[in-house]
């Protein structure tokens, strides 16, 4: 069974950094799929907020471009979020998910002085 892990969420000001990870276990390689980072604030519907594929094509948010970066290792089946430049509208539960099937439990990212 495959299960993904996130970790890095945290209270950060604005303007400040957050580097999220998620890491897959039950899978021998993840390099065959595309991995993406979604969010929800309260009140609102889940986003996507950034998507890499298998050969290495990037997709954001309008939102988000320019201040996040997704990337991923295939040797470690692990995604990131460095998201920079954070505003107060960036607060969310921030999920991760593989091959649009598995998703993360989720990490919460409060931005807020």
């Amino acid at each position: 069974q495959v299960q993904l892990v996130e970790s890095g969420g945290d209270l950060v000001q604005p303007g400040g950094s957050l580097k999220l990870s998620c890491k897959a276990s039950g899978i021998t390689s993840s390099r065959f799929y595309a991995w993406a980072w979604y969010r929800q604030a309260p009140g609102n519907q889940r986003e996507l907020v950034a998507r890499v594929t298998p050969a290495g094509s990037i997709d954001y948010a309008d939102s988000v471009k320019g201040r996040f970066t997704i990337s991923r290792d295939n040797a470690k089946n692990t995604v990131y979020l460095q998201m920079n430049s954070l505003k107060p509208e960036d607060t969310a539960v921030y999920y991760c998910n593989l091959n649009n099937v598995v998703w993360g439990q989720g990490t919460q990212v409060t931005v807020s002085s």
